[in-house]
């Protein structure tokens, strides 16, 4: 530490700007962002001409659980409520991702390209089962309302259907289509819907999405949103009603998006009055199929089929699970209801006829002991937190089901994939990995399901978002849950170099996870709880939330609407977070140690003297010493300035003094303020990573004291680059650590300290084993020992 005297007159200057400090990472996004308009509004609100197309949808499908084919019809209604004419639809068919000439399939998924010395099992596996699966969605009609063949062509993973005549602004067309495809098995080809088949018990299971045309979104930002489906890209669609007759065999349980309607001709008068019991149990899960039913299920052969009707209005998806295979619980989620329908409220008290908001599980006897104990309480504990950041879950039920898909979400029903090992044990990081995909899963309710971002343009407004509340949900789960995405779960990916901004295009984004998911969940987290505060934070993301319930926002109106709600200009935040690649490095480069000087000569030379007197020789000087001096030898040889005591007050020097107190009792500045027993301390910053951050440090005194300081991101509104903050106090600084909770994403934690101190860090040399299983080997240890014996 350097320590340095300074004048209380000239301090100003330590806090000056350096000339020519760059200043682009404050200036604001009115160039990047659009213009607001009558639509849009600057505030980031919908504006009174706000408008969005909707399609309407009447299917009739067949599950072929002998060919594992999906084979329908629909009927499909479009309202133009745009002020355009249309001349053609697009229409999309993700399901041809998987066709035999999809473009994902000639293009490479990793930017790193392929290592032919890393070649996996299971890569070798896939590419010969590509070779049997072309899982391409033949159009089998497409027709209007009155059977007419319409003009259409299929340009890969879209179909362009060509209109007989223009349809204005506020007109309805209605066509009919239909179409057939096989189903992929997830286990050899994965992907977001599929079968997985059990050679045990000869079974399937089937999570069924992206399994119907689907019309494209027609917006005033971007006209249609027609690009192309390479896998990551997730789907931009339009609300709308869905009535949707299931057939499968009659042996199937079906969970899917919406209300059953035939509830007498598909389940059991058992199955009925369970789930009615169902609806007042808030505290426990019920069994409306049981594990020993569903094991009975899984022997038996079908005598025919079912047929499941399903109605779900204005939503803009729906899928579907069945199999025989299924256990199947529920819940009433306490607190939640969904608003009636119309007819239900007619003359009488509308909260007397609101009825609960089911959470309920599908899941094979595979899934137990985890699904049984946790699925349904995180549906639950999901819509109640969810529901409390955001807005109150306007659905009435809520599936999570147990299938070949990692994680994937739709309205109202979701798939998930952690299951434990055949011996019913598992990993506590498998039992946490089935809560939190759960409430994520079902948290994307809100997020895209309702809040109706583009998720083919913008993945983080739904998986960023929705990351940061399962954030918040999982930390209301229990304590010290162990996030991937927190902020320091983010520090390794934040210090690459390859990185892209957060709003590059989905499918041009290859570390999705991190880039997606977590740097947004950091930011955001960030935001909330050192630069906005939880309160500022939540009523601003409670008002976007809202303002956009069943409508399309796009990343302005998020801005726009944080800034606007929270009276706190972000346009720097924005920037820096989700428009560049800087990352948070801080260094605590210097720390100046400043004393006041008292401007007493009498005071003043004492002090000098003593310090130099203090000072530590060196070895030159200390071997020098006992040398014989020629002074001592020739006396004459000495002056004045051998016998003067240098702490001598000159009278020139008083007389300075004398006229600088003069000074200050003029201005009415009190005399005494020289006397200050303050150490100043000028404490020097250097941005390495460029990323605008807020500054949390940790300050410790010799006394054994210590305190935070926090300073706001401003401190670099004027230099990006340095710093500088100003610490006065009595006490005497022992050490100065920068982001001592480790809450920044600060990507270099040795640059962190002052004084500098080592950092620990582990290495090993050999390949990490499999993670243990306690569970296992507490439980059943005669299991642990047949696997060290096969090792």
């Amino acid at each position: 530490m350097k320590r340095v005297l300074f004048c209380l007159i000239v301090a100003s200057s330590l806090f000056a700007a350096e000339p020519g400090a760059p200043v682009q990472k404050f200036q604001q996004l009115d160039s990047t962002m659009p213009t607001p308009s009558t639509v849009r509004l600057a505030s980031g609100a919908p504006g009174r001409d706000y408008w969005q197309n909707r399609a309407d949808y009447d299917i009739r499908v067949e599950l072929d659980d002998v060919k594992r084919t999906i084979t329908a019809e629909a009927t499909v209604t479009y309202h133009n409520a745009s002020p355009d004419t249309l001349e053609y639809l697009w229409v999309q068919l993700d399901q041809n991702y998987l066709s035999h000439n999809a473009d994902s399939r000639a293009v490479p998924n990793t930017k790193r390209g392929i290592d032919p010395s890393k070649i996996t099992y299971f890569a070798v596996d896939r590419l010969l089962a590509y070779e049997d699966y072309d899982g391409e969605m033949k159009i089998t009609k497409l027709t209007d309302a009155q059977g007419e063949k319409l003009p259409h062509a299929v340009v890969k993973t879209m179909l362009r259907l060509d209109l007989p005549q223009p349809l204005a602004p506020g007109a309805d067309f209605v066509f009919k289509i239909g179409w057939a495809y096989p189903i992929n098995d997830c286990k050899r080809i994965s992907a977001r819907t599929g079968y997985e088949y059990f050679e045990e018990d000869k079974n399937c299971i089937y999570t069924i999405a992206q399994w119907f045309p689907r019309m494209a979104a027609y917006t005033d930002y971007a006209g249609w949103i027609n690009k192309q489906f390479l896998g990551t890209g997730e789907f931009t669609l339009e609300f709308g009603n869905y009535t949707v007759r299931l057939t499968v065999p009659d042996d199937h349980l079906v969970g899917a998006t919406g209300v059953l309607q035939n509830p007498e001709a598909v389940l059991t008068e058992t199955q009925r009055k369970r789930l009615e019991k169902a609806q007042a149990e808030t505290k426990k899960p019920l069994f409306i199929v049981t594990p020993d039913e569903a094991k009975a299920a899984e022997k038996g052969k079908p005598k025919g089929l079912k047929t499941w009707v399903f109605k779900a209005d204005n939503v803009r998806d729906f899928a579907f699970a069945s199999s025989r295979k299924f256990i199947w619980d529920a819940m009433a989620v306490e607190g939640a209801t969904y608003p009636p329908t119309p007819e239900r409220k007619s003359g009488i008290s509308d909260r007397m006829y609101r009825p609960p908001v089911m959470a309920m599980s599908l899941y094979p006897k595979e899934g137990m002991p985890l699904w049984d104990k946790y699925s349904t309480h995180a549906i639950a504990h999901t819509i109640q937190v969810y529901s409390k950041f955001t807005f109150d879950y306007p659905y009435p039920v809520a599936w999570s089901v147990n299938g070949p898909i990692g994680g994937m979400e739709y309205p109202m029903i979701c798939f998930n994939g952690p299951r434990p090992e055949k011996d019913g044990t598992y990993p506590e990081r498998t039992k946490y990995a089935l809560i939190g995909v759960v409430i994520h899963e079902v948290g994307h309710n809100w997020f895209p399901m309702i809040v109706n971002s583009d998720e083919r343009q913008w993945t983080w407004m739904d998986e960023g978002l929705n990351s940061f509340v399962e954030y918040l949900a999982e930390e209301e789960w229990e304590n010290d849950w162990k996030h991937r995405r927190d902020e320091r779960g983010m520090v390794s990916y934040m210090r690459t170099t390859d990185r892209v901004p957060v709003m590059t295009n989905s499918e041009s984004i290859a570390d999705l996870g991190p880039n997606a998911y977590g740097q947004p969940t950091a930011a955001l987290n960030i935001l909330r709880e050192h630069i906005l505060g939880r309160e500022a934070f939540d009523h601003a993301f409670k008002t976007y939330a809202r303002r956009w319930m069943f409508k399309r926002p796009t990343p302005s109106d998020f801005f726009r609407t944080i800034e606007d709600a929270s009276g706190v200009d972000l346009d720097w935040f924005w920037r820096g977070w989700f428009y560049s690649v800087d990352h948070v490095d801080v260094a605590v480069d210097e720390v100046k140690w400043l004393q006041l000087d008292t401007r007493d000569p009498a005071i003043e030379k004492k002090k000098k003297k003593q310090e130099e007197d203090e000072l530590p020789k060196t070895t030159t000087k200390e071997r020098n010493y006992p040398l014989s001096k020629r002074v001592d030898r020739f006396p004459e040889l000495k002056d004045f300035y051998d016998s003067f005591d240098k702490t001598t007050v000159l009278t020139s020097e008083k007389k300075k003094f004398e006229n600088l107190i003069k000074e200050l009792n003029e201005e009415e500045i009190d005399p005494k303020l020289l006397e200050t027993k303050h150490n100043f301390y000028s404490i020097e910053l250097r941005n390495v990573g460029g990323l605008v951050t807020p500054v949390i440090l940790k300050v410790e005194y010799t006394d054994g004291t210590e305190e935070e300081i926090k300073l706001p991101p401003e401190i670099w509104r004027f230099n990006t680059q340095k710093a500088s903050k100003m610490l006065f106090t009595k006490k005497e600084l022992k050490s100065i650590t920068f982001d001592p909770r480790q809450e920044l994403t600060d990507t270099d934690v040795e640059n962190n300290f002052w004084p500098r101190r080592p950092v620990k860090s582990k290495f090993q040399l050999y390949k990490e084993d499999k993670a243990p299983n306690p569970m296992r080997e507490v439980t059943k240890p005669e299991k642990k020992d047949e696997e060290e014996a096969k090792k």
